[in-house]
């Protein structure tokens, strides 16, 4: 039986980054090879960080999708050489779920929140993993084409409660769930930090709250490049003691070192 998910992470904790994909927004290619996501994995893991997300599909806007066989072939090495370290599986594919869970994996993201694959909630519910519902408006090729809502928090609140209601009447283990609001997945930028200011709503619906900003193309654009497609640690550590000061639990962050220091700060202003 797994501690609940605000046991196994205590606010404020840090989730690293690693894509082993070649055309992720930030680090596309880095980790595409073994031995260097290994290796960076476990410096994140020195760093501070309390787990370490592997992904192997990209889900920057305007993606593609790749096959279950192409995404185990990218991470399932890197999950073998990190066995025993604290991992998550960043995917949305039952296969490579069941899969990175008996390679240790103790958490699964799945950024569609369950809905892709209609096995991904059988294989969560009977492993007993812990489980992040991430809200993302359409697909990856289309969300950043023209995001519209009534209002952003309220309609990705009302997302996040029927997702996490439809987790739990498949067996999942609502002390195991956290909850993203998907930061950049078909938000503009003044949604996304909308999302941020007004966390605390998203709080109320009882789960801890996963935050990931890092590097995202907001934190650029709002430093004065319309074009950006990246943000800087600096800004995105920023943005991160925001979070952390208006709720949230997770910090999902490719700097793991930095983002681990000025939540130790934040936390130790706190009290």
């Amino acid at each position: 039986m797994r501690p609940a998910i605000e046991e196994r992470f205590p606010r404020p904790s840090v989730m690293g980054v690693i894509n082993v994909t070649p055309d992720s927004f930030s680090d596309g290619g880095v980790y595409l090879q073994v031995e260097p996501a290994v290796t960076a994995a476990w410096g994140m893991l020195d760093a501070g960080a309390a787990i370490v997300d592997v992904g192997g599909q990209s889900t920057r806007p305007g993606s593609d999708g790749v096959g279950a066989d192409e995404e185990l072939r990218r991470v399932e090495p890197v999950l073998r050489d990190l066995n025993g370290a604290p991992l998550s599986i960043d995917t949305s594919k039952a296969v490579v779920a069941r899969r990175a869970l008996e390679l240790g994996a103790e958490l699964v993201n799945d950024v569609t929140a369950l809905r892709e694959d209609p096995e991904m909630v059988d294989v969560v519910a009977e492993s007993g993993c812990y489980l992040c519902l991430m809200h993302m408006l359409g697909e990856p090729r289309t969300m950043q084409l023209d995001p519209r809502y009534d209002d952003v928090v309220v309609d990705v609140k009302r997302f996040l409660e029927e997702r996490l209601a439809f987790a739990v009447s498949h067996g999942v283990d609502e002390e195991l769930v956290c909850l993203d609001p998907g930061i950049g997945f078909g938000k503009t930028v003044e949604q996304n930090f909308e999302l941020v200011r007004r966390l605390d709503e998203l709080a109320d619906l009882g789960r801890p709250l996963l935050v990931g900003f890092s590097r995202k193309s907001s934190l650029g654009r709002i430093l004065g490049n319309p074009d950006a497609r990246t943000g800087s640690t600096a800004a995105s550590v920023g943005v991160a003691v925001s979070a952390y000061e208006h709720g949230a639990t997770i910090i999902r962050a490719h700097d793991v070192r930095e983002h681990v220091e000025a939540l130790t700060a934040a936390r130790a202003v706190a009290g």
